[in-house]
Protein backbone atom coordinates (compact mmCIF):
# COMPACT_ATOMS: atom_id res chain seq x y z
CA UNK A 1 0.00 0.00 0.00
CA UNK A 2 1.45 3.49 -0.84
CA UNK A 3 1.45 6.04 1.85
CA UNK A 4 -0.86 8.40 0.28
CA UNK A 5 -4.24 8.58 2.96
CA UNK A 6 -7.10 7.57 0.81
CA UNK A 7 -10.68 9.33 2.21
CA UNK A 8 -12.97 6.60 3.33
CA UNK A 9 -15.57 8.25 0.44
CA UNK A 10 -13.02 7.58 -2.19
CA UNK A 11 -12.08 4.38 -0.82
CA UNK A 12 -15.65 3.04 -0.80
CA UNK A 13 -16.08 4.61 -4.15
CA UNK A 14 -13.21 2.71 -5.53
CA UNK A 15 -14.20 -0.87 -4.06
CA UNK A 16 -18.02 0.03 -5.65
CA UNK A 17 -16.59 0.93 -9.20
CA UNK A 18 -14.52 -2.56 -8.95
CA UNK A 19 -17.43 -4.28 -7.49
CA UNK A 20 -19.39 -3.32 -10.41
CA UNK A 21 -16.94 -4.11 -13.27
CA UNK A 22 -16.89 -7.47 -11.66
CA UNK A 23 -20.68 -7.80 -11.73
CA UNK A 24 -20.97 -6.40 -15.28
CA UNK A 25 -18.56 -8.59 -16.64
CA UNK A 26 -20.51 -11.36 -15.73
CA UNK A 27 -24.14 -10.06 -16.85
CA UNK A 28 -22.18 -9.25 -20.38
CA UNK A 29 -21.05 -12.75 -20.94
CA UNK A 30 -24.37 -14.38 -19.83
CA UNK A 31 -26.75 -12.16 -20.81
CA UNK A 32 -25.13 -9.31 -23.40
CA UNK A 33 -22.25 -9.17 -25.93
CA UNK A 34 -19.19 -11.47 -24.68
CA UNK A 35 -16.95 -9.96 -26.77
CA UNK A 36 -17.88 -6.14 -25.16
CA UNK A 37 -16.14 -7.81 -21.87
CA UNK A 38 -12.83 -6.29 -23.59
CA UNK A 39 -14.08 -2.84 -22.99
CA UNK A 40 -13.56 -2.87 -19.03
CA UNK A 41 -10.13 -4.16 -19.66
CA UNK A 42 -6.99 -1.40 -19.65
CA UNK A 43 -5.27 -1.56 -23.25
CA UNK A 44 -3.49 -4.06 -22.12
CA UNK A 45 -5.28 -6.01 -19.61
CA UNK A 46 -4.78 -9.51 -19.44
CA UNK A 47 -7.50 -12.70 -18.66
CA UNK A 48 -5.44 -15.58 -17.70
CA UNK A 49 -6.28 -18.83 -16.47
CA UNK A 50 -2.94 -20.79 -15.31
CA UNK A 51 -4.71 -24.39 -15.97
CA UNK A 52 -3.83 -24.99 -19.51
CA UNK A 53 -1.45 -21.65 -19.69
CA UNK A 54 -4.40 -19.48 -21.37
CA UNK A 55 -3.06 -16.03 -21.36
CA UNK A 56 -5.28 -13.57 -23.83
CA UNK A 57 -3.44 -9.87 -23.28
CA UNK A 58 -4.52 -6.64 -24.96
CA UNK A 59 -8.41 -5.65 -25.88
CA UNK A 60 -8.06 -6.44 -29.45
CA UNK A 61 -7.22 -10.29 -28.81
CA UNK A 62 -9.94 -10.26 -25.36
CA UNK A 63 -12.12 -8.82 -28.07
CA UNK A 64 -11.82 -11.94 -30.44
CA UNK A 65 -11.12 -14.52 -27.42
CA UNK A 66 -14.44 -13.74 -25.67
CA UNK A 67 -16.64 -12.95 -29.41
CA UNK A 68 -15.39 -16.66 -30.39
CA UNK A 69 -18.24 -18.10 -27.77
CA UNK A 70 -20.63 -21.07 -29.23
CA UNK A 71 -23.80 -18.89 -30.45
CA UNK A 72 -25.59 -22.06 -29.24
CA UNK A 73 -24.08 -21.69 -25.72
CA UNK A 74 -26.53 -20.82 -22.36
CA UNK A 75 -24.61 -19.74 -19.38
CA UNK A 76 -25.50 -18.14 -15.82
CA UNK A 77 -23.16 -17.55 -13.32
CA UNK A 78 -23.23 -16.47 -9.74
CA UNK A 79 -20.65 -14.28 -8.24
CA UNK A 80 -20.19 -14.11 -4.70
CA UNK A 81 -17.91 -13.04 -1.73
CA UNK A 82 -16.64 -10.21 -3.67
CA UNK A 83 -13.88 -8.67 -1.41
CA UNK A 84 -12.25 -5.28 -3.00
CA UNK A 85 -9.00 -4.04 -1.21
CA UNK A 86 -7.89 -0.57 -2.33
CA UNK A 87 -4.01 -0.19 -2.03
CA UNK A 88 -4.01 3.33 -4.13
CA UNK A 89 -5.73 6.03 -5.24
CA UNK A 90 -5.19 4.07 -8.85
CA UNK A 91 -4.98 0.31 -7.97
CA UNK A 92 -7.15 -2.43 -6.13
CA UNK A 93 -7.10 -6.09 -6.21
CA UNK A 94 -10.34 -8.60 -5.39
CA UNK A 95 -11.13 -11.78 -4.84
CA UNK A 96 -14.87 -13.13 -6.01
CA UNK A 97 -16.13 -16.78 -5.80
CA UNK A 98 -18.43 -18.01 -8.35
CA UNK A 99 -20.53 -20.88 -9.84
CA UNK A 100 -20.90 -20.97 -13.51
CA UNK A 101 -23.82 -23.62 -15.18
CA UNK A 102 -23.10 -23.69 -19.05
CA UNK A 103 -24.67 -25.97 -22.08
CA UNK A 104 -24.04 -25.91 -25.55
CA UNK A 105 -26.67 -26.73 -28.16
CA UNK A 106 -28.86 -24.16 -26.59
CA UNK A 107 -32.11 -23.38 -28.96
CA UNK A 108 -34.51 -21.44 -26.48
CA UNK A 109 -37.16 -22.70 -23.80
CA UNK A 110 -35.96 -23.91 -20.45
CA UNK A 111 -33.98 -26.55 -19.70
CA UNK A 112 -34.10 -29.44 -16.67
CA UNK A 113 -31.16 -28.14 -14.14
CA UNK A 114 -27.84 -29.05 -14.58
CA UNK A 115 -24.48 -29.16 -12.19
CA UNK A 116 -22.32 -26.53 -11.99
CA UNK A 117 -20.11 -26.42 -15.51
CA UNK A 118 -17.32 -25.02 -12.62
CA UNK A 119 -16.65 -23.41 -8.95
CA UNK A 120 -13.92 -21.83 -8.52
CA UNK A 121 -12.74 -17.80 -8.02
CA UNK A 122 -11.12 -14.69 -10.06
CA UNK A 123 -8.23 -13.00 -8.65
CA UNK A 124 -8.54 -9.57 -10.08
CA UNK A 125 -6.04 -6.29 -10.12
CA UNK A 126 -7.91 -3.08 -11.27
CA UNK A 127 -6.25 0.44 -12.10
CA UNK A 128 -7.53 3.97 -12.33
CA UNK A 129 -6.88 5.39 -15.72
CA UNK A 130 -8.72 8.95 -16.26
CA UNK A 131 -11.05 8.58 -13.24
CA UNK A 132 -11.92 4.90 -14.38
CA UNK A 133 -11.22 1.63 -13.07
CA UNK A 134 -10.74 -0.91 -15.17
CA UNK A 135 -9.46 -4.48 -14.48
CA UNK A 136 -6.05 -4.68 -15.46
CA UNK A 137 -5.60 -8.34 -14.69
CA UNK A 138 -8.02 -11.45 -14.32
CA UNK A 139 -7.09 -14.78 -13.37
CA UNK A 140 -9.29 -17.16 -12.63
CA UNK A 141 -8.66 -20.38 -10.25
CA UNK A 142 -11.38 -22.98 -11.22
CA UNK A 143 -10.44 -25.76 -8.93
CA UNK A 144 -13.59 -27.79 -9.70
CA UNK A 145 -14.83 -27.97 -13.09
CA UNK A 146 -15.73 -30.62 -16.51
CA UNK A 147 -16.01 -30.04 -20.27
CA UNK A 148 -18.95 -27.97 -21.15
CA UNK A 149 -21.97 -30.06 -22.27
CA UNK A 150 -23.61 -30.08 -25.46
CA UNK A 151 -27.61 -30.62 -25.73
CA UNK A 152 -29.39 -33.70 -28.07
CA UNK A 153 -30.80 -31.50 -30.29
CA UNK A 154 -34.54 -33.08 -29.03
CA UNK A 155 -33.61 -31.69 -25.56
CA UNK A 156 -32.13 -28.22 -26.56
CA UNK A 157 -35.21 -26.93 -27.71
CA UNK A 158 -38.03 -28.36 -24.93
CA UNK A 159 -39.89 -26.00 -23.29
Amino acid sequence: MDDEIIAPIDQMLAERACERIIVDFIHRLDLGEPSSVAELFTPDGIWQWPYGDRRIEGRDALRAYFASRPSDRLSRRLMTNILVTVESTTTARAISYLTTYRVDGYAGGMIEPRLPANVGHYEDTFRNLDGDWLLATRTVFLPFGADTERLPSQTAART
